[in-house]
C-alpha cells in the first residue's frame, strides 16, 4: 500500500509495506532547485543506518526505495559505497593478488575454485550479491560431473564455498568492501561419514613386503607413515632437522594446520630411520631427496602404485596408511581424544569415525576370552 503526503515546498511520500518487517519506513522528499525537481528516498528500516539516494524522476525514487527496502530485509544490501562500486571479480582478483601468495599451502586450490566463482557471477556488483544467488550456485556446483566421470562430492562443493567466503570475510574485516557476508546464512552440504580403509593383517604384510622390493626409500616411507600417522606431504617432505633420535620424536612443521605436531618415533620406524641417517645425502636436509633434484622431495606415486598392484592391495590410497595407523590405536583401545592428539586434529569430530572400530575389537577381544577361560554353557 502506497500513502502520499503532501507537503509544500516540500513534497514526501511515505511508503508502507504492509509485507515489510515491523518499523520499516521509506520516504521521498522532492526539492526544487532553479525550477527542477529532485526527489531524494529515503529508507529508516529498524536495526539499520538510514540510507538514501537522489534521482531526477520520481519514479526512479519510489522503485529504488522500494527495491532497496526489499533487499536490506534480505540481506542483499551493504550500504557502503564500496560495495555498490566493486563487483565481485573485483574482490576475487584483489584476494588471489593480495591475500593467497601468502597461503601457500590453498593457494592453488583456492584460486581454481575463485576463478570458478569469478567465471560464474564475478560480473555481479558485492551490493547485490546475495544469499539465493550464491545458493543457487552452490546448487550447480552439486550437480558438475568430475573428470572422473562422478558427480562433485558434498565435501569437494564445501570447499569452493569455504573459499569465497574466506575471500568475503577478509573484503569485510580488512578492506571494508562489505558489511556482511551472504553466505552467512548458507548451510553447508551435509558430507557423508569419513571413508575408513584400513590395512588388515594380512595386506600389510603383502604391501609392506611389495615396498621392499620396489623401492627401499618407499618401505620406510610406509613404514612411517603406518607408525606416526602423519600426512602423505609430511612424511614426503620430512626434514633431518626435525628428527631427533635422542629424544625419540618427530616434528611435523609443514602440517595442514600450519601447527607443529610432535609424534614419538619407536619401533621400526626408529630403526629403518637410524639406518637410513648413514646413508643420508649431506647436500639436502630432507629425509627423501630426488635423485635429479636434492631441494626437491622424492616422488613416491610411481613406486607406490606399483607396490600396490605387487601386493595385490585394492581400493587403496596413501590417505589411508593415516586411517590405518588411527584404526590401529583405536582397536588398541586407546582414547579417542589421544587419536586426536596424534593425527593432528583439533577437535573429536574428525576421529569418530574409528568409535566403531574401537567397540567391535573390545567386544571381540571380551568374547574371545570368554570362549578360552569362561567356557560355553554347555
Amino acid at each position: 500500500m502506497l500513502t502520499l503526503f503532501l507537503i509544500s515546498p516540500i513534497l514526501s511520500l511515505s511508503i508502507f509495506n504492509t509485507h515489510s518487517h515491523r518499523g520499516s519506513m521509506a520516504s521521498i522528499q522532492e526539492r526544487k532547485k532553479n525550477g527542477k525537481p529532485s526527489y531524494t528516498a529515503k529508507i529508516r528500516l529498524k536495526g539499520h543506518q538510514p540510507v538514501f539516494q537522489t534521482f531526477t524522476r520520481k519514479t526512479d525514487a519510489v522503485r529504488w526505495a522500494s527495491q532497496t527496502e526489499a533487499a536490506i530485509t534480505e540481506g542483499r544490501f551493504f550500504k557502503t559505497a564500496e560495495s555498490q562500486k566493486h563487483t565481485l571479480s573485483d574482490l576475487i582478483q584483489r584476494y588471489i593478488r593480495d591475500v593467497l601468495p601468502r597461503k601457500a599451502k590453498v593457494y592453488v586450490e583456492y584460486a581454481s575454485q575463485l576463478k570458478w566463482w569469478e567465471e560464474q557471477i564475478g560480473d555481479v556488483r558485492l551490493s547485490d550479491l546475495s544469499t539465493s544467488l550464491i545458493s543457487e550456485k552452490r546448487d550447480l556446483l552439486s550437480r558438475t560431473i568430475t573428470n572422473r566421470k562422478k558427480q562433485m562430492s558434498p565435501a569437494r562443493v564445501n570447499r569452493y564455498m569455504a573459499a569465497l567466503s574466506t575471500a568475503l570475510n577478509t573484503s569485510i574485516r580488512e578492506w571494508e568492501w562489505m558489511e556482511d557476508n551472504p553466505m552467512r546464512k548458507i548451510s553447508k552440504l551435509k558430507e557423508p561419514r569419513g571413508r575408513v580403509r584400513y590395512l588388515k593383517n594380512e595386506e600389510k604384510e603383502r604391501l609392506l613386503v611389495a615396498c621392499n622390493s620396489v623401492n627401499n626409500h618407499l618401505y620406510l616411507a610406509v613404514v612411517l607413515a603406518l607408525s606416526t600417522g602423519a600426512r602423505q606431504q609430511e612424511i614426503w617432505d620430512l626434514r633431518w632437522s626435525n628428527v631427533n633420535f635422542e629424544t625419540r620424536f618427530i616434528t611435523f612443521t609443514e602440517t595442514k594446520n600450519d601447527e607443529f605436531r610432535s609424534v614419538p618415533l619407536v619401533g621400526l620406524g626408529r630403526e629403518l630411520l637410524l639406518e637410513h641417517s648413514r646413508i643420508r645425502r649431506i647436500d639436502s636436509d630432507l629425509v627423501f631427496p630426488s635423485k635429479k633434484n636434492p631441494a626437491v622431495s622424492y616422488d613416491f606415486r610411481n613406486p607406490w602404485k606399483k607396490a600396490l598392484v605387487v601386493a595385490e592391495v585394492e581400493d587403496f590410497r596413501w590417505h589411508d596408511l593415516r586411517h590405518s595407523c588411527a584404526s590401529y590405536l583405536a582397536m588398541n583401545g586407546v582414547p579417542m581424544r589421544t587419536i586426536a592428539e596424534i593425527l593432528g586434529h583439533k577437535t573429536l569430530s574428525m576421529v569418530q569415525r574409528y568409535t566403531h572400530l574401537s567397540t567391535e575389537h573390545l567386544t571381540e577381544a571380551i568374547s574371545d576370552m570368554n570362549r578360552k577361560f569362561v567356557g560355553n554353557r554347555s
